[in-house]
């Protein structure tokens, strides 16, 4: 049984380690830019530019 435990306690962690390699390499999807949102960007540089909007910062 201690065996046992000790195998179960080994194996956690190794699934820690592998959690915090995996934590430490995600990409923040928040920070990925879609098709749609290049061309909304796009749109607002131009609109800029044409002086339809203005800067709010």
């Amino acid at each position: 049984m201690v065996d046992n435990d000790k195998q179960i306690l080994k194996e956690l962690k190794e699934i820690r380690t592998d959690i915090d390699y995996i934590k430490e390499h995600m990409i923040d999807t928040d920070m990925i830019l879609t098709d749609d949102d290049v061309e909304s960007i796009k749109e607002a540089e131009k609109d800029l530019k044409e002086g339809k909007t203005k800067r709010l910062v």
